[in-house]
């Protein structure tokens, strides 16, 4: 974990520059969005969620990450040390006004560069609003409610840093639909049984099977079959076992539906007039040097990246973000076929993965 002098956290900062610096000499043009207030379901969620911390589930898995940040250190794993750092570090406002700012001294001139979006609500949801007006090719992030909110194609792992190895994963959420059997209404009503974070889900029914001996172990139902079946969670709860699987209290799922079908975005014309500016060379040394004790010389020299932001502008994005991926097999699955030794003797051709459920990875 990054620090200043102040022993005030800096690990966001560094992250930030320099997933930001591989992104752009990728020729791939970040949009950052940052999350503005959420609604109202959304704030019950987190109220309970506080609620177990208070009463200890919070305070055990804290405990529990600074236990294995600590082992990590004395076996001098950095992966791991990078890895529970994050667990024991909570993302507070500061962190993020931080990162705008950053952001804004960063500017990058016209064709290779990034702007930051305070979201009305929900981040996710005004990403994947910027996809499917075209502005942005795609909706880079973790949570997978970005394709509950029909973000046409959406990326994972895109800003992990680069000593992971992890391989960046494309999905194209029409290729998910087909794959799926579904329409998209019938996908957001899957998404709230398998649990979102608008509203509780329905103990027992999971997403694919899986063991839970209070269940049994192959005769529950999953939310995938449930939606093929019934179509509908209206029409699952005309027809399910509520003896055997318990719905919550109260049950707000048609808000949720509401709130991925209708949810609170900028509009085209109060959202987007993308500019970029030129890097401010000297606020960066003031705020990342002065005021959070970074270091400029030989031993940092990601830190002269103000000549890799002005020399990645004459990069073109056209054609390089098709190369920063690969196909691979079906990602909307669960499952890989085996292969045949049948197959193992086909010319090389067919031996190159083809790709499925809109998945493809970095090279």
């Amino acid at each position: 974990m990054l620090t200043n002098e102040a022993g005030e956290v800096t690990s966001h900062l560094q992250g930030m520059f320099n997933r930001t610096i591989r992104l752009l000499e990728a020729g791939i043009k970040p949009v950052y969005v940052f999350d503005g207030k959420p609604p109202g379901l959304k704030r019950q969620e987190i109220a309970k969620r506080l609620l177990g911390n208070l009463l200890g589930s919070g305070t055990q898995k804290r405990a529990d990450a600074t236990a294995d940040l600590t082992g990590a250190i004395e076996a001098g794993n950095k992966e791991d040390i990078e890895k529970c750092s994050k667990r024991t570090v909570k993302v507070t406002k500061q962190h993020n006004d931080d990162c705008k700012r950053l952001l804004r001294l960063m500017g990058v001139p016209v064709a290779d560069a990034f702007v930051y979006i305070q979201a009305t609500s929900e981040a996710e949801a005004q990403c994947a609003a910027l996809c499917k007006s075209g502005k942005v090719y795609g909706v880079a992030s973790e949570d997978m409610d970005s394709l509950t909110f029909r973000a046409p194609k959406f990326l994972r792992h895109l800003m992990d840093p680069s000593s992971r190895k992890i391989p960046v994963m494309e999905f194209d959420v029409a290729k998910i639909l087909e794959d799926l059997q579904l329409t998209m209404d019938q996908f957001i009503d899957l998404c709230i049984l398998s649990g979102c974070d608008y509203c509780d889900s329905i103990r027992g029914i999971f997403l694919f099977y899986h063991l839970d001996r209070s269940l049994g172990t192959n005769t529950h139902f999953t939310a995938l079959k449930l939606i093929r079946q019934h179509g509908s969670i209206e029409t699952i709860l005309e027809n399910i076992n509520k003896d055997r699987y318990q719905i919550p209290e109260e049950w707000p799922y048609n808000e949720a539906r509401k709130l991925f079908k209708e949810p609170d975005v900028l509009t085209d014309e109060e959202q987007l007039d993308i500019k970029w500016i030129s890097p401010d060379e000297d606020g960066i040394v003031q705020f990342l040097v002065n005021e959070n004790g970074f270091k400029l010389g030989a031993e940092a020299d990601n830190f002269f990246a103000v000549e890799k932001i002005k020399s990645a502008k004459n990069k073109s994005s056209q054609g390089r973000l098709e190369s920063f991926f690969k196909p691979v097999a079906n990602s909307s699955m669960p499952a890989k076929r085996k292969q045949t030794p049948e197959s193992n003797t086909k010319g090389a051709a067919n031996k190159k993965a083809k790709g499925g459920g809109g998945g493809r990875k970095k090279k």
